[in-house]
């Protein structure tokens, strides 16, 4: 009997000076925001239908430190049990990461640090697993960059990033299309198909998702999760209609 392979949605909640916010293609100067309480959006997307939630700390990821860890706290004792929570943003040392799940995050996503030094991602996957450790890989023409998206960062080429990562026991990958984020104009589907075809990890697509269309290209690019947010803030996408996507069998 073949088992059908899941597909997670995950709605963002992206933290800027205490608010729910979203950015335009990571431009801090483009920003919408949409809620002061995010336990109240996090709690609104538990009752929705939600497994996971992505909460990522802006200000920590721009800085380098979190910021955010009492809000963090609180929407994981909103939510409880029932919906997973992983925490992104200024997550760089071993300290940090140790904070988020001692917040009750499920998963921890490492950006800037992975980049930099592949073997501390594998220092993590050794304390907690490869289900507990994300490496975000946030693209911008093709390299993957850190540092909260400024401008002038060189990065890594992306397909050499998730080998090296891939090498030190990272399985999760979460790639963001910089260029397509926050825009609703569509995912970047060649980026993923060809990071898939590298055959070296779980692909969570992030960036442009605004449709049902969108959810399903990602899904047959080879990737096994969503990203959703201003979508799913203005109403363009509901997340029952994602949930019950994401149920179909492939």
């Amino acid at each position: 009997m073949v088992m059908a392979m899941t597909f997670d949605i995950l709605p963002a909640i992206d933290l800027r000076g205490g608010r729910v916010v979203r950015l335009r293609q990571g431009d801090f100067t483009r920003e919408t925001s949409y809620a002061q309480d995010p336990s109240a959006a996090a709690a609104a997307f538990a009752a929705a239908g939600a497994d996971w939630l992505h909460v990522v700390d802006l200000d920590g990821a721009r800085s380098g430190t979190p910021m955010h860890r009492p809000a963090i706290a609180s929407i994981v004792a909103t939510v409880g049990d029932a919906v997973r929570v992983e925490v992104a943003g200024g997550l760089r040392d071993e300290t940090s990461v140790a904070a988020a799940f001692a917040a009750g995050a499920a998963r921890a996503v490492i950006g800037t640090a992975a980049l930099e030094n592949p073997a501390f991602a594998g220092r993590l996957v050794e304390t907690y697993g490869a289900r507990g450790i994300v490496a975000a890989l946030d693209v911008r023409e093709g390299r993957a960059v850190g540092h909260g998206w400024q401008a002038g960062v060189h990065g890594v080429d992306v397909a050499d990033a998730i080998r090296q990562l891939a090498d030190e026991g990272v399985t999760i990958f979460e790639v963001t299309a910089i260029e397509r984020d926050g825009l609703l104009e569509g995912p970047g589907l060649d980026l993923y198909e060809r990071l898939a075809r590298l055959g070296r990890g779980t692909l969570i697509a992030s960036g442009g998702i605004s449709t049902l269309d969108d959810l399903r290209a990602v899904r047959d690019a080879g990737c096994r999760g969503a990203i959703v947010g201003r979508a799913l803030y203005e109403g363009g996408l509901g997340l029952a209609d994602a949930l019950d996507l994401a149920a179909e069998p492939d």
